[in-house]
């Protein structure tokens, strides 16, 4: 005999499951300062930058983007730097950051933006 769960109950018991399994309590929250859709606060800090070796740029105008650490699956995770095309000519790159919001921290995106 097998246990089957009918289809009605199932999206929320892969609700469940994912929530149990994230570790860690978030809390999504509405637009940052400024206005700017800022991540969810999560409660552990994001550990120090890594050192990144820059490899050369592909061509000339490619502007160097940062690595930095983000949060997936209840867990910090760091994401490597990376040479970008300004969208336009004249952006500059607004690198990405973590800041503390109540009880934890949050990430604001970077961008980029008219020089």
């Amino acid at each position: 005999m097998s246990f089957r769960i009918g289809s009605a109950w199932r999206p929320l018991a892969a609700a469940a499951l994912g929530l149990a399994l994230t570790g860690c309590v978030i809390a999504p929250v509405g637009p940052g300062p400024g206005g700017y859709d800022d991540g969810p606060v999560v409660e552990v800090a994001p550990p120090p930058p890594r050192y990144e070796v820059r490899p050369l740029p592909p061509g000339p105008g490619y502007v160097w983007i940062g690595g930095y650490w983000t949060w997936q699956l209840g867990r910090h995770v760091w994401i490597g730097g990376r040479w970008a095309m300004p969208p336009s000519p004249g952006r500059a790159w607004v690198p990405g950051y973590w800041y503390r919001s109540g009880p934890g921290w949050r990430w604001r995106d970077g961008y980029w933006r008219r020089r």
